[in-house]
């Protein structure tokens, strides 16, 4: 029996890539008879540059805009990073020199991006601080922070970041100058900044403990002479560097300011005195070269396939269970693409002039197959923040099933105050909850033979094509339907034509699983 399961387990990933790529032909040619079918009722659709004739799918207005100002937002990033570099390395400036330069920088940045607004952005980063200041050797400090960041928070979104004519006529000509950007969607990200900025101020009055010499023993990086992005954010940095110029230049620090990724306080200003150099000038050309090939995977998808155009042209209701169901993973990728594409466009810059910040998307959409590895790997820095931030303050794993009730829903808030997006968050946490059961019963079996071993992989596989598909739910009914569509995706997959389709589309992820488990196995034994 043994021999038979060895066997099995050396032919098996053969069988399963096979299958895998002929479902990837299949899905591309049947997108392409859709695409040509429906182009004329597709929204969003302009004259495109790839190919003759063909029309690019430019209906996501988050990718309109930043595929349209790639050419103002290179030109102003390499201006600054120029600048940034040749001051570092001709005048040998500190942190708290450095931090005034990328104050200047930067403020120029923003009054391009918001005008007379970024008064706004200055007010409230200065209220921050001084409240930080007040609160941060007290025991109200976590209710002062987040009750005011919150606050604020809210209160941007309603009033859709205050007409200046609410504090008087004489003032309501300001609104003329409001920049080319809305100031209170950038500042979603000044929020979670100045939230580390307190916290990470807060540990310091505190000498909270970090074993940086346990942390070296274990880490590669550090353990050859480098320095990894969570020992620059687990130790604490002077107090010194606490000042109000190194924290306004934190929250507004230019190539991480629209979109991050997020980088922590600690992390940000233990390198305007040290740039940790991780990357080599080859290394950072070499990774501007692959996001170059990942723009061009971008634009052929969005020339050939327009699957963004069918989700907000409405069409995926009048289509097949198998062709929505082929539309909506269409779907996803290219959202993944996207933010792979914004994120690591200006982490670049971020490297080029000397931060580093954590990568987001480190691995493919298609690769994960638990809810805890897609969100580790999906929005990666934001998760880091979470833990570090929301987590770990409110008890870490022993309170862990209250803790994504609160993460989530302040997740849904802070991209937005819509009830779509509460329902992807509460649906994500009913997803989460199961998994997280399974996850713990199955790390106290002890898998000692190989059928044993075959069974955990069985099991692994079922459940990971349960998540990959309540995963695609909960994120078609975020992004795309809301709440009032769940039901009727539902009550569409359940029917008679819909029914085999669901079968099999979870036999599909249940093989794709296991091939996923068969490359990590390779991987850990070339290690």
């Amino acid at each position: 029996m043994t021999g038979v399961v060895i066997g099995w387990k050396r032919k098996e990933p053969a069988f399963l890539l096979l299958y895998i790529v002929v479902v990837f032909i299949y899905f591309i040619h049947r997108t392409l008879q859709l695409a040509h079918e429906h182009r004329s009722k597709l929204y969003g659709l302009h004259p495109g540059w790839l190919f003759p004739h063909s029309l690019n799918d430019v209906s996501d207005a988050q990718w309109r805009n930043f595929r349209g100002n790639l050419p103002i937002l290179t030109s102003v990033f390499a201006i600054f990073a120029v600048v940034a570099n040749a001051l570092k390395a001709f005048l040998s400036l500190g942190a708290k020199s450095m931090s005034i330069s990328w104050i200047l920088i930067s403020l120029a940045y923003l009054a391009y991006l918001h005008g007379a607004c970024t008064i706004y952005i200055l007010l409230i980063a200065s209220a921050n601080y001084i409240l930080v200041m007040i609160f941060a050797r007290t025991k109200y400090f976590s209710f002062a922070i987040w009750g005011f960041n919150i606050f604020v928070l809210v209160c941007n979104r309603i009033y859709e970041g205050y007409s200046f004519s609410i504090f008087g006529e004489q003032w309501a000509y300001l609104d003329n100058f409001r920049g080319t950007f809305r100031w209170h969607i950038c500042f979603n990200f000044v929020i979670l900044r100045m939230v580390s900025f307190g916290y990470d101020y807060h540990w310091a009055n505190q000498q909270r403990h970090f074993d940086q010499r346990k942390h070296i023993q274990r880490c590669h990086t550090c353990k050859s002479g480098g320095i990894c992005y969570q020992l620059l954010q687990e130790r604490s940095v002077p107090i010194d560097n606490f000042s109000f110029s190194v924290y306004l230049s934190y929250l507004v620090y230019a190539p991480l300011y629209l979109a991050g990724p997020i980088i922590s306080f600690n992390a940000f200003a233990s390198q305007l005195d040290m740039p940790t150099r991780i990357f080599a000038t080859r290394d950072v050309l070499w990774y501007g070269l692959r996001w170059i090939f990942s723009f061009m995977i971008i634009e052929i998808m969005n020339h050939l396939f327009h699957y963004n155009a069918f989700a907000v042209s409405g069409l995926w209701r009048s289509l097949s269970p198998m062709d929505m169901f082929i539309i909506t993973y269409g779907v996803l990728n290219f959202m993944w693409l996207k933010f792979f594409l914004i994120w690591r466009y200006f982490r670049l810059w971020s490297l080029i002039s000397g931060i580093e910040a954590p990568e987001n998307m480190p691995r493919c959409i298609n690769n994960c197959y638990n809810l805890e590895s897609f969100w580790k790997n999906w929005h990666a820095s934001y998760n880091r923040w979470l833990v570090r931030y929301i987590y770990i303050p409110l008890g870490g794993s022993r309170t862990k099933f209250l803790n994504i009730w609160v993460i989530f829903t302040f997740v849904a808030i802070w991209h937005d105050l819509e009830w779509k997006l509460l329902s992807w968050a509460w649906l994500t946490c009913l997803f989460f909850i199961p998994e997280m059961v399974a996850k713990s019963a199955i790390s106290t079996l002890q898998v000692e033979t190989a059928s044993g071993e075959l069974l955990s992989r069985e099991l692994k596989a079922v459940a990971g094509a349960i998540t990959i598909t309540c995963l695609m739910v909960a994120n078609f009914a975020g992004y795309v339907v809301g709440p009032s569509g769940v039901n009727w995706i539902i009550s569409r997959f359940s029917s008679r034509e819909g029914l085999p389709v669901l079968c099999w589309m979870m036999v599909t992820f249940y093989l794709a699983v296991k091939l996923i488990l068969h490359i990590e196995d390779a991987k850990r034994k070339q290690q």
